[in-house]
C-alpha cells in the first residue's frame, strides 16, 4: 500500500507542474482531465502528508524518550507519541478506503425513477412523498432537481416520476437508494383505522453521455403530440410532446414537461441513454453475482431495502438493521445519517473483501 502512495504523491506533483505548463492550459481537454485527477488525487496525497508526519513524530518521541532525563519532557514526549499513534491507525483506515476502486460513475449526475407498486392509490401518495423528500434533501446540498417525467393521479399522487439530479457526486451517494421502499400507516381514505402497507420502487441511474451510449437512428421511432393532463397554455394546443420507442429492449419513453418539443425530444433521449446504459451495468453486474451480493446498493431491484412505519415514528434500513425515530425529519429530506451509515457498511464490506484476497 505505501508503495502505491509513494507512486501517487509523485504523480500529483507530476500533475500538479503539468497545470502549471502554458501548453496544457491551452488544451481544454487535457486541462480538465488534469484538473479532475488532481482533485482525485488531493485527499490521498494530504491524507498520506499527515500520515508521514504522525509517524516521523512518534520516531522523533521515541529517541527523545532515549535520550531525555527530565520527567516532566518525558511525559510530555509519551503524551505527544500516543496522540500520533492514534492518528496513525485512523489515517492508515482513511487511506485504505481512499485506496479502494473507485467506481466510473460515481462523479456523473442522476436520473431518477419512482414507480408506484402495491397498494393502489396509497402507493402513488407514497411515491410522491419519497419524491418530494429526494428534492427536499438534493436542495439541502445545493444540488439541483429538473423534472423529466411525472405521472400524475387526482389526488396528489404520482404513478411514477423521473427527474434528474446535477450534482458533483451525486451517483456516488444516492445509489445506495435503489430499491423497494414500503411504507405502513392508515391512509386516510381508511374509515376503519387499520394499517395498510403500500410500496414504490426506486431506481437510481447514472447520467449517460453520448459517447457512453450508441443509439442507432434505426432502432428509434419518434412521436410528437398534443401533451396532455395538468399543465399550462400548451397543454393540447401545441405538438410538443415526445414519445420514443427503442425497438431493440421495447423501451418507451414519454416527455411533455416542456413548452418546446426540442426540450422534450432532449430530456426524452437523456433518459434514454440512462436506461440502456443502466441496462448494461445490471448485465455486468449479473455476469459478477457474487461481487454484486457483497456490496450495498448494488442489489437487486426488487429488493426491499426500507421501511416507513408510521404508527411508530421510524424509519429502517433492513440492509444494515439501522433504526431511526424520526420519520418525520426524513420525510422531509434529513436522509443523511441514512446514506452515510449505508455508505460506510459498504466501505467495511469492500475493505473485508480485499483482506481475504
Amino acid at each position: 500500500m505505501f508503495d502505491r502512495l509513494e507512486d501517487l504523491v509523485l504523480r500529483y506533483e507530476e500533475v500538479m507542474n503539468l497545470l502549471s505548463e502554458p501548453d496544457v492550459a491551452n488544451d481544454n481537454a487535457r486541462f480538465r482531465a488534469l484538473m479532475k485527477e488532481q482533485s482525485d488525487l488531493a485527499p490521498i496525497v494530504e491524507a498520506y502528508k499527515q500520515y508521514s508526519a504522525h509517524k516521523q513524530n512518534i520516531q522523533d518521541s521515541l529517541e527523545l524518550l532515549e535520550l531525555e532525563s527530565d520527567e516532566e519532557m518525558k511525559e510530555l514526549a509519551k503524551e505527544e507519541m500516543k496522540e500520533s499513534q492514534a492518528e496513525v491507525e485512523r489515517l492508515e483506515q482513511e487511506l485504505k478506503i481512499l485506496l479502494l476502486p473507485k467506481d466510473p460513475n460515481d462523479d456523473k449526475n442522476v436520473i431518477v425513477e419512482i414507480r408506484a407498486g402495491a397498494g393502489g392509490e396509497e402507493a402513488a401518495l407514497f411515491a410522491a412523498e419519497i419524491y418530494r423528500m429526494y428534492v427536499h434533501y438534493v436542495e439541502s446540498r445545493g444540488w439541483k432537481v429538473e423534472l423529466l417525467e411525472a405521472d400524475e393521479t387526482g389526488i396528489g399522487g404520482m404513478k411514477n416520476i423521473e427527474f434528474m439530479v446535477k450534482g458533483t457526486g451525486a451517483y456516488s451517494i444516492l445509489k445506495y437508494e435503489s430499491g423497494v421502499h414500503r411504507v405502513q400507516r392508515v391512509p386516510e381514505t381508511e374509515s376503519q383505522g387499520r394499517i395498510q402497507t403500500s410500496t414504490c420502487s426506486v431506481a437510481v441511474m447514472p447520467e449517460a453521455e453520448e459517447v457512453d451510449v450508441q443509439i442507432d437512428e434505426k432502432d428509434i421511432r419518434i412521436d410528437v403530440m398534443r401533451a396532455s393532463g395538468n399543465g399550462g397554455q400548451c397543454v393540447n394546443t401545441t405538438d410538443s410532446a415526445v414519445r420514443l420507442t427503442h425497438y431493440p429492449t421495447g423501451i418507451v419513453i414519454y416527455s411533455q414537461t416542456e413548452k418546446s418539443q426540442l426540450q422534450n425530444k432532449e430530456k426524452a433521449f437523456a433518459l434514454l441513454r440512462a436506461k440502456l446504459y443502466d441496462l448494461e451495468m445490471q448485465k455486468q453486474q449479473d455476469a459478477e453475482a457474487a461481487e454484486r451480493r457483497s456490496q450495498i446498493g448494488t442489489g437487486d431491484r426488487a429488493e426491499k431495502i426500507r421501511t416507513y412505519n408510521f404508527p411508530q415514528g421510524r424509519v429502517t434500513d433492513h440492509r444494515i438493521n439501522l433504526t431511526l425515530y424520526k420519520l418525520d425529519k426524513i420525510m422531509n429530506g434529513d436522509i443523511q445519517e441514512i446514506l452515510d451509515a449505508l455508505i460506510a457498511a459498504d466501505q467495511a464490506a469492500k475493505l473485508a473483501k480485499m483482506n481475504e484476497k
